[in-house]
């Protein structure tokens, strides 16, 4: 895996070894950049389900102000930190939280932090997707001209309408789906 775009294209990413991850492909993050391009510079975006961390690394390299890392697993985390290390834009990286994704939104709602862009990419079959959307519309996190985006899969139907969150887009590359929401508090 690779950073695809920016600063720090071309630049080799390591992935977790020993855990059961499913890592967004080269293609799929480039066509999910492509859509939020207008809206990346300057944004703060927040990465759940963070995995090796690869969706904000690609954020920061187009231009994102910062970009906030969730994951619960120490290996991921381990990794993730190994990534991070090949910018040098450490300001940029609002902080690796070890925690649950439901868990660390509430969090960020006691907090009041806001994101512009939320990426999500749980693992499939478990309604996680759906229930951190629900919680994300819940708790408010996302800016009133936000994105959030959820890659699940094709059989993980997620809704047009959660809380203040409507669907705008939905893209299916194989068995993958992407689909965008944005924030309907303007």
């Amino acid at each position: 895996m690779r950073v695809v775009g920016g600063e720090y294209r071309g630049r080799i990413l390591k992935m977790p070894r020993g855990v059961k991850t499913r890592p967004t492909q080269d293609r799929v993050r480039e066509a999910i950049f492509n859509i939020i391009a207008l809206a990346l510079p300057a944004s703060k975006i927040l990465d759940l389900y963070a995995g090796s961390g690869a969706f904000g690394i690609e954020a920061i390299s187009r231009g994102a102000a910062i970009a906030t890392f969730v994951e619960n697993n120490a290996i991921c985390i381990k990794v993730m930190k190994e990534n991070l290390s090949i910018i040098d834009r450490k300001n940029r990286v609002g902080g690796v939280i070890k925690k649950d994704a439901t868990k660390a939104i509430e969090g960020f709602r006691r907090a009041r932090l806001k994101f512009d862009i939320i990426f999500l990419d749980p693992p499939y079959y478990r309604d996680m997707a759906k229930n951190s959307l629900i919680k994300i519309g819940a708790c408010d996190i996302l800016s009133e001209r936000g994105f959030a985006i959820a890659e699940h899969f094709v059989k993980d139907v997620l809704p047009d309408n959660i809380w203040n969150l409507s669907l705008f887009k939905r893209k299916k590359y194989g068995d993958t789906i992407i689909s965008f929401y944005r924030n309907n508090n303007e």
